[in-house]
């Protein structure tokens, strides 16, 4: 109790901080010059706006835009290199909300901390809007925010009379089985991916982000399309034109039998960054292709 007691007067404490801070930028004009920032979609969306000057450490796996490979790593969800991230001296730290013992750290020494849990598209667009309050690319993020929901209705648009096939979208698994396997639950970015792209998500009842269903539980889905999403570089082109086969053992899944099994790559599928509107377009390409005609 006392331990929970502590984190809740930390997570005040630095709410309280970022807050007074935020203002005292509104009313001086300052901004933070030095951000270092854990969470690879955080960083996507600081240089969408503009903001990417600002920015001088990033995480273990942030690999977009192609400026972040000169820039110092500095760990991640699990492993925050707190050395690394104050020897950088950031005035801005953005870290995961789960980050606890990192949050305290980054208070203690003086560091303001912006704390980030993923949600779903409104809040990739909250994030973006408070990025550019913060950073004074408020104009620059506004036009980052009405490209993704300009994508987001035309895509909308494209798919809104068409049947909504039964979609099974598949984050993890293990390599050339069907074991292990993690699926898109019924809340997050993924799922209203699914849904904007004119889908309907066959774990949409399930209140979680993610979902490790048993083969019989799939079966009893009976999905009419699987879509499995990768980041980039996790498999060779030969292994990633072997998977659909995986699916072979499970025949008597609709999308099986129909061959309507995809496997796809690209870091914008599994981030919630500013290319989300884009990877939604890809998955309502693949369910809907006539549709894009």
């Amino acid at each position: 109790m006392i331990r929970i007691a502590h984190l809740a007067f930390t997570f005040l404490l630095v709410a309280l901080t970022l807050h007074s801070w935020a203002r005292a930028a509104n009313s001086q004009g300052t901004k933070p010059q030095r951000i270092v920032v854990v969470v690879p979609a955080v960083t996507e969306m600081l240089f969408a706006i503009g903001a990417g000057p600002q920015v001088v450490g990033v995480s273990s796996f942030a690999r977009y835009p192609e400026l972040v490979e000169s820039l110092p790593r500095v760990g991640a969800l699990l492993d925050p290199d707190i050395e690394t991230i104050l020897s950088l001296e950031p005035d801005l730290a953005v870290l995961y909300s789960s980050q606890t013992d990192a949050i305290e750290q980054m208070y203690r020494a003086g560091i303001n901390v912006l704390p980030y849990s993923h949600g779903g598209i409104r809040d990739v667009i909250a994030m973006l809007r408070e990025l550019g309050r913060l950073t004074g690319q408020v104009d620059k993020a506004h036009t980052v925010i009405s490209s993704i929901e300009s994508m987001l209705t035309a895509v909308a648009v494209r798919v809104s009379s068409r049947p909504k096939p039964r979609v099974l979208l598949v984050i993890g698994r293990e390599p050339d089985t069907i074991r292990n396997v993690y699926a898109s639950g019924g809340i997050g970015f993924l799922h209203e991916m699914i849904v904007a792209a004119g889908g309907e998500n066959v774990f949409a009842h399930i209140n979680r982000e993610a979902v490790q269903p048993t083969s019989e539980g799939i079966l009893r889905t009976a999905p009419d399309v699987i879509l499995e999403v990768r980041a980039e570089g996790m498999l060779s082109p030969d292994e990633v034109s072997e998977q659909n086969n995986v699916w072979q053992r499970l025949s008597g899944i609709p999308a099986v039998r129909r061959r309507q099994v995809y496997f796809l790559t690209g870091n914008e599928l599994i981030v919630p960054g500013p290319r989300l509107a884009q990877a939604t377009e890809r998955l309502a390409r693949v369910l809907h292709p006539t549709a894009f005609e």
